[in-house]
């Protein structure tokens, strides 16, 4: 149980956590704790906001909540974001183009343009919510996209023969979503009804993503699984104003 959480936090953010070779089986099993790491994202984001809000502007506050998170993941999924835009924005529909352009290191016009764009709506929504005193949402935004990110895992197909992603793909299973919802209703369930909603967004933003991409490339790649967490966070942040 130890090895599957350690590798969880060890390839979702940059926290000191030990180093140590990672098992195919044990990487599926790690799936089944990426909620719990969101919820330690989602606590170090009402940290930063309860010692901040009242010596910051909301806006400056929403600025360094979101550099925060992308410190905190290494920007891991930001970098997913982009490569799946400069793929699919740049493959003029060719499969194999687009797999070969979300590989390369470099950002093109289509992914810089979609981080511009992401990284702005976070800061603005994560500043109506902390001058409206809702940091519940910047608790819980980690945490549904996380399990959103467990669910597309499991339910549609990889799109490449190898591939870190693919490790999780093949080697997670049924009881490892069931503990990533138990986990998520663990760490969500003193928000109450509102978490529900959250989680429906977040649960609907990343299928549509998942969908999309698919259709485009046959399946989901490593980097889809972080577009879709950086996109259901968004759409939870936006989401949570009206709750």
């Amino acid at each position: 149980m130890l090895e599957p959480l350690r590798l969880a936090f060890a390839f979702l953010t940059r926290l000191p956590v030990p180093s140590g070779p990672a098992q195919p089986l044990q990487l599926g099993a790690a799936v089944a704790w990426f909620p719990l790491v969101g919820a330690v994202l989602g606590a170090v984001q009402w940290l930063g906001y309860a010692s901040l809000s009242r010596a910051l502007d909301p806006l400056f506050l929403g600025l360094v909540l979101v550099t925060l998170a992308a410190a905190l993941t290494g920007a891991l999924h930001l970098d997913g974001l982009a490569d799946v835009f400069d793929g699919l924005g740049g493959g003029r529909g060719d499969r194999t183009r687009m797999l070969e352009i979300m590989r390369d290191p470099r950002i093109g016009a289509h992914g810089a343009c979609a981080l511009v764009l992401l990284l702005a709506g976070k800061i603005l929504a994560s500043a109506e919510l902390c001058s409206h005193g809702q940091w519940q949402a910047l608790w819980a935004a980690p945490v549904c996209s996380r399990l959103a990110a467990v669910l597309l895992i499991r339910l549609f197909p990889y799109a490449r023969v190898e591939g870190l992603g693919r490790a999780f793909h093949d080697h997670s299973r049924a009881r490892h979503v069931i503990l990533a919802v138990l986990s998520s209703a663990l760490t969500l369930g003193w928000i109450g009804v509102p978490a529900l909603a959250l989680l429906a967004v977040a649960l609907i933003s990343a299928a549509l993503l998942a969908l999309w991409v698919q259709r485009r490339i046959g399946g989901l790649t490593g980097d889809a699984y972080g577009a879709a967490i950086e996109l259901s966070e968004l759409s939870v942040l936006f989401a949570a104003r009206w709750l």
